[in-house]
Parts: structure tokens; C-alpha cells; sequence
């Protein structure tokens, strides 16, 4: 796997696990100091996610659509651009 797009990366793993966190207090003891945090963190790595796909050169229209997903938007918009640039390109970053 390429070591290309560190931060559309940490944005997109920041967005899943803060749902999963969300959901996790929501079905159990929904502390609401949780939610007012972990909410706009989520909120904030959402638009990150969107922000930092839409800025990646050369990104398809499919990979800028699956980043407005929300929860798995990023590792969705991430996996697309992955495939998008294909064998050569990640060996070219394997290189580096």
C-alpha cells in the first residue's frame, strides 16, 4: 500500500472512529460530555476529509463524491484514489 495521502489518511481514520465513539455512547450510557466533544471533532473530520480530497491533484469525480459519505467518506474517497492511481504510481512511491 502507497504511503501517499498521510493526512486525507489520518482525516479519514479520525472521521470513522469518532462515529464509531458517537454511536458507542449513544447505545450505551449517552454521557453527553462525550457527545460535546467527540461531536465536532467528527464534524471537523468530516469536512477535513471533503477539504483534502477535493485539494488532491488529479482525484476523480467518484473519489470527490464518496468524501461527502458521511462516517466512511474518507476511507472510501482514500480507497478510490488509491485504485485510481493504480501499480505504477505505488511503486513509484515505494521508491521514494
Amino acid at each position: 500500500m502507497p504511503r501517499d495521502l498521510p493526512f486525507l489518511r489520518l482525516a479519514s481514520a479520525a472521521e470513522a472512529l469518532s462515529l464509531v465513539v458517537l454511536l458507542g455512547n449513544l447505545l450505551t450510557v449517552h454521557w453527553a460530555p462525550v457527545s460535546s466533544i467527540i461531536g465536532p471533532v467528527h464534524g471537523c473530520a468530516y469536512l477535513m476529509v471533503v477539504a483534502a480530497t477535493w485539494l488532491v491533484p488529479g482525484a476523480s469525480v467518484g473519489a470527490r463524491i464518496r468524501a461527502w459519505v458521511p462516517g466512511v467518506g474518507g476511507l472510501l474517497a482514500t480507497r478510490a484514489l488509491v485504485r485510481d492511481r493504480g501499480p505504477r504510481s505505488a511503486e513509484a512511491g515505494a521508491d521514494r
